[in-house]
């Protein structure tokens, strides 16, 4: 009886001292609240000193709205190099930009050590036509420095009434001298998937991910498998060399399009109940026929989500140069009349949960070109890892520099012609065709 008695009193002194002990951890939590609020509302009050003291010392009367948007971009880009604030005019044009037709030079550019850097010239564009490469990093426009411009700035600025020049000074890998490109701005018309049958194989080429990137998948594969009798069709080559990105949805969707079902990517954000993924429906528009991918150095984001889904899943031999490593996705969030922000909100993950975040799509088989002898070990892209604030990996493990070049005649391109040989049987690699059963479960 004293035993049982001494049982109950110790069980009550310990539930005292639980509910004493989370009341006690319950008042530090909301303490450090408090603080950090207090903290949060002096650094803002903080702002608001410095703020009033330009507009009244400045040695020029400050327009107050630039003063706040540059205020507002500064914290955006602050976080990562991709997100930023658009202001109404930039947001028109990026509605415009993913619908397919926009004026510009046409290239695919982000912000790096102050200097914008070309990630892709989306194909037959001005920029791409005046020899403007994946990789270059753009110091001057028309003879100012590009240097303490905002990336929305330096994109305003190559921007401008059709038919008119703008100079462009450009830093190429580890050449020594500055190239001069002048660009003549015309309205960009992106036809962002091309196709072409190449006797017994079909090749699509994916230059973005625009509102009409699907579509043009799905007709692509319907017109080649119309032209190429399906006893004889060997089966496609699906180029996302230099393709930058773009829109989520139309990534999942050329995805399905070769997938019959399984996981084509996760997205995760800070909470768990942000977490997102995405499924293939039912049947392959290609109807099972090999598929090798294309990538290389300048392929990134959405190219990255096709090129991941597909290897994971053992749907299609990813053959080229390592990816470019952006594995991260940014949300458009409208202000109304003030513009948008664009922020980064999720890592993306392939079907097997692998981040490529700062580390690429690897190929599974590597196929480097050959170099013109004047660019020979003076071009390498530098991909996310070299971003700077860049999101970390999540393992640690970063990937720096990858090839990324396409040689502008495709009789001497050595990736596509080895793509063609693997399937036509000339060549054989172990990796090609993927073994269906190592892949992720379906």
């Amino acid at each position: 009886m004293i035993r049982k008695a001494s049982l109950l009193l110790a069980g009550a002194l310990l539930g005292a001292t639980a509910v004493v002990t989370l009341s006690q951890t319950e008042f530090m939590i909301g303490s450090a609240a408090n603080a950090a609020a207090s903290d949060t509302y002096r650094q803002l009050h903080l702002f608001g000193d410095v703020f009033e003291r330009i507009r009244s010392d400045y040695v020029e009367t400050p327009d107050d709205a630039e003063l706040i948007e540059s205020a507002i971009n500064g914290m955006l880009t602050s976080l990562d190099p991709h997100s930023s604030y658009m202001s109404p005019k930039s947001f028109r044009d990026m509605q415009v930009q993913t619908r397919g037709e926009f004026g510009g030079l046409g290239i695919e550019v982000t912000m790096e050590d102050g200097f914008v850097k070309v990630v892709t010239p989306i194909d037959d564009t001005p920029a791409f036509h005046a020899g403007v490469m994946a990789g270059d990093l753009i110091t001057h426009l028309d003879g100012e420095a590009v240097q303490g411009l905002t990336l929305n700035e330096a994109v305003e600025k190559m921007r401008g009434p059709v038919q008119t020049d703008i100079q462009l000074r450009i830093r190429r890998g580890t050449m020594e001298e500055p190239i001069e490109i002048t660009v003549r701005r015309d309205v960009i018309r992106i036809r962002s998937v091309r196709w072409r049958k190449e006797d017994d194989i079909g090749y699509i080429r994916i230059t973005q991910f625009n509102e009409q990137t699907y579509d043009g998948v799905k007709n692509a594969i319907a017109e080649l498998s119309g032209e190429i009798a399906e006893k004889d069709l060997k089966g496609y080559i699906v180029d996302l060399r230099n393709n930058p990105g773009g829109l989520l949805d139309q990534a999942i969707a050329v995805s399905d399009a070769f997938l019959d079902r399984g996981e084509i990517v996760s997205t995760r954000g800070r909470n768990n109940d942000e977490s997102q993924r995405y499924n293939a429906r039912s049947g392959d528009l290609s109807k099972g026929k090999p598929v090798i991918v294309l990538v290389n150095g300048g392929s990134a984001s959405a190219s990255e989500i096709v090129a991941g889904a597909l290897q994971d899943h053992r749907r299609g031999t990813i053959l080229g140069t390592r990816s470019f490593g952006k594995g991260s996705v940014q949300t458009i969030i409208p202000l109304g009349a003030n513009g948008a922000i664009r922020l980064t909100t999720a890592r993306y993950f392939t079907p097997s949960g692998t981040s490529i975040q700062a580390k690429g799509i690897v190929p599974d088989i590597e196929i480097l070109q050959e170099l013109p002898e004047e660019l020979k070990g003076k071009l390498e892209t530098r991909g996310e890892a070299n971003l700077r604030g860049h999101l970390e990996s999540e393992d640690g493990s970063e990937q720096t520099g990858s090839q990324a070049y396409v040689p502008p005649d495709a009789k001497d391109d050595k990736q596509l012609h080895f793509a063609f040989d693997l399937l036509r049987g000339i060549k054989i690699n172990q990796k090609f065709p993927p073994d269906p059963n190592a892949g992720v479960p379906n």
